[in-house]
């Protein structure tokens, strides 16, 4: 089998959604780089010029029509080295998955010597989960589509197309291909590591072909891109593997089959004057590891894409605050997270010495604010005139709201983005006041289960610890009222996050839940609760998403339902 060496370079970077121009410096100074080594091909993730998912930026003329105008502005620079590079495509002969005329498709232009030599459009449009490509793509029709490096065939194609049997990867090496190269912006869940290598993986083994995985890396709103990008020869085996949750740019070369195909417009190769040093792949996270790393990323790019620089975390002295806060400090620094302690009589001492603790250790400014007197003065002046039975909940409630209008003055006054500290569990069954606990910018712990805030932080605590033991130790409680504790109110943690990740994620019925062997009145109590909060969770700023199936985009539920009312 004749051979010819291709050089290639993978561009594991982070795109921001709208930085068109910021987008296509760094594009352009990538494929400098890349023609410094004589690489023959870089490759770009999906929707890179435009960033991803850019919603319904996609509707406005003058975002697509900057897109096509920076294309070609990258087109006139490039040289010899081609770049694979993600964008929106104006199309006039693409398929609609519906009636409505789009215009426009999700696409990967190949660029070089100053023109734009091919252009491939993405055939298979997600629309589950957290995508809406149907909502704004045409599909592309020539899934078959190949561009020729001299005698060497390449297929190209995007994201989800490699996911689909007898799909473009299969046309493309039966037309001739020797590479597969997908680009993706593939967002990070705690699942799909692992299966999105094995699916490639099976699919390089059965075409007999390399393929290339290609993954944008960054924060998007509750997004996290986590890049982990891979190589993997025709065997299976893998040649390279990138980090995860960090920017990566790696260079290859690689021996493909010879084809004896007649075709236009061939693209060149570049003359190699000496060989580049090998490659060190990177061992994929282990679970806690990327949920961590994760977190870590997706409050960073969110905090700095929304042109903050400090973020203010009330800290009760419980875990959730403490893990909240941790993380903070660990993807802002020290100096940028803001520590605020608001103790009322129904918080022991313990809690402010807790506080105070875990403020030192992360070496973070804690301002403490008594919020007693402003509690009781605030039931004095609405007169709690109502019925016994729901006294407790208005005088907790005010309480946590007093909590959150201070954070949002101090917001005001600092310039600080407010992180709040709810975990998945008190969100799903409302265990948490709306416009108190949890007021904020970004809720950082959204998708995290009460059951992980214990687990990631004493992962954390294994780095080193600045956690205090007491903090994880504790009864957990919300310390409103006297000696309340969440078991009060709440199955053990355990079980109910047990419920909640078959209800949520795994959409199991009550009838499947119950046959689990969970008591039947504690799944009717559970699945009541996350019922009837929807609305409380349709207010709730984003927060990363790490789950198969995240509050926010990634599940939506009607919040007038009365089939809850029925169901029983």
């Amino acid at each position: 089998m004749d051979t010819k060496k291709l050089r290639i370079t993978g561009a594991q970077l982070s795109f921001s959604v709208g930085a068109i121009q910021e987008n296509k410096s760094k594009i352009l100074k990538t494929l400098e780089e890349a023609e410094k080594i004589n690489s023959d091909v870089v490759v770009f993730p999906e929707l890179c010029i435009t960033g991803y998912p850019p919603e319904d930026l996609l509707l406005r003329e003058s975002f697509v029509g900057k897109n096509f105008a920076v294309l070609e502005e990258i087109a006139e620079f490039s040289g010899r080295t081609s770049g694979v590079i993600g964008f929106v495509d104006r199309s006039l002969d693409e398929q609609t998955t519906d009636n409505v005329d789009r215009k426009i498709t999700n696409a990967a232009a190949i660029v070089q010597n100053g023109d734009v030599k091919g252009i491939y459009h993405k055939c298979y449009l997600p629309n589950y989960s957290v995508f809406d490509e149907a909502r704004y793509f045409a599909k592309g029709i020539k899934p078959e589509q190949l561009f020729w490096y001299e005698d060497v065939g390449v297929g190209i194609n995007v994201c989800e197309d490699i996911w689909i049997d007898d799909g473009p990867a299969e046309e493309q090496v039966k037309r001739g291909a020797s590479l597969i190269i997908n680009i993706n912006a593939s967002p990070f869940d705690i699942d799909k590591t692992k299966s999105r290598k094995e699916k490639v993986i099976n699919k390089a083994k059965k075409l007999n072909v390399p393929i290339i995985y290609l993954n944008m890396v960054g924060g998007q709103d509750e997004l996290v891109f986590d890049g982990g990008s891979f190589v993997v020869g025709s065997d299976g085996h893998i040649i390279h593997q990138a980090s995860q949750f960090i920017e990566e740019v790696f260079s290859f070369d690689i021996d493909l089959e010879i084809k004896n195909i007649n075709s236009k417009n061939k693209l060149t190769i570049n003359e190699k004057t000496s060989d580049i040093p090998k490659i060190k792949s990177t061992e994929p996270l282990e679970e806690l590891e990327s949920m961590y790393s994760a977190l870590k990323l997706g409050l960073s790019d969110y905090v700095e894409k929304n042109n903050f620089e400090k973020v203010l975390v009330g800290i009760s002295g419980g875990i959730d605050s403490a893990l909240t806060a941790t993380i903070a400090v660990d993807s802002l620094s020290s100096k940028n997270v803001i520590g605020v302690a608001m103790p009322s009589r129904f918080n022991p001492a313990s809690s402010l010495k807790d506080a105070e603790e875990l403020a030192k250790k992360l070496n973070i400014e804690l301002k403490t604010i008594n919020i007693e007197e402003t509690a009781e003065k605030f039931k004095e002046l609405i007169g709690l005139n109502i019925e016994e039975s729901l006294e407790s909940v208005v005088k907790e409630n005010i309480q946590a709201r007093i909590r959150g209008n201070i954070l949002m003055a101090l917001s005001n006054q600092l310039g600080a983005m407010v992180v709040s500290t709810g975990n998945k569990s008190e969100m799903a069954v409302g265990y948490s006041t709306l416009y108190g606990d949890l007021v904020g910018g970004f809720a950082l712990l959204k998708d995290v289960y009460k059951t992980e805030v214990y687990k990631l932080s004493n992962y954390r605590n294994s780095i080193s610890e600045v956690i205090p033991k007491n903090i994880i130790d504790k009864k957990p409680s919300a310390e409103l009222s006297e000696d309340q504790y969440d078991s009060d109110t709440l199955p053990e943690y355990d079980l109910l996050d047990k419920i909640i990740k078959m209800y949520i994620e795994l959409d199991y019925s009550s009838e499947k839940i119950i046959k689990s062997g969970i008591e039947k009145d504690i799944v009717f109590d559970i699945l009541e609760k996350i019922d009837r909060n929807e609305y409380k969770r349709k207010q709730v700023a984003p927060g990363v998403k790490l789950t198969s199936r995240a509050f926010g985009k990634d599940r939506r539920m009607p919040i007038t339902n009365t089939y809850i009312r029925e169901r029983y």
